[in-house]
């Protein structure tokens, strides 16, 4: 089965690519897809009582809903894709230390869709912020790699 219909079947959807918004959301150079971070609807601190590490593992799943959604818009597929890195931002409070946890919202779809010992075993960095842009809990980028 195809890496597009996998996401699907998991319930991804792939709406037609609207208007180029301020930042390109996915841009390729030679064989690589980069994308900007993308952002949970999710928001607030994890770690402090009103975002849990169960909720903030599901706003870095609808961050990679999202990339997927991005490069999916850019590159018209995912079949032909190896994920290579990502970098997962937590905005957690000083004393929280499961970022890890919270990104492995986003690590375990791609594995769910790529396979965990294929295309999806990637590389990956889970940090904790102070702060991210218009208070949400988790913003994540990826790179991915075109293999044809």
């Amino acid at each position: 089965m195809s890496y597009t219909q996998t996401a699907k079947d998991l319930g991804v959807e792939f709406p037609e690519a609207g208007e180029p918004g301020y930042l390109n959301l996915c841009i390729r150079t030679g064989n690589l897809l980069i994308t900007s971070g993308h952002v949970s609807d999710q928001k607030g601190i994890v770690g402090d009582g009103a975002v849990t590490t169960e909720q903030a593992y599901e706003a870095a799943k609808d961050c990679a809903i999202k990339i997927l959604q991005s490069v999916h818009a850019e590159h018209g597929t995912l079949d032909d894709l190896r994920v290579i890195k990502l970098l997962g931002c937590v905005y957690s409070q000083q004393e929280y230390t499961d970022q890890h946890l919270v990104i492995n919202g986003a690590s375990d779809l791609l594995h769910e869709i790529f396979g965990k010992d294929g295309d999806g075993f990637h590389a990956r960095s889970a940090v904790g912020f102070a702060a991210l842009p218009t208070g949400v809990s988790v913003e994540i980028e990826a790179i991915f790699e075109i293999k044809s």
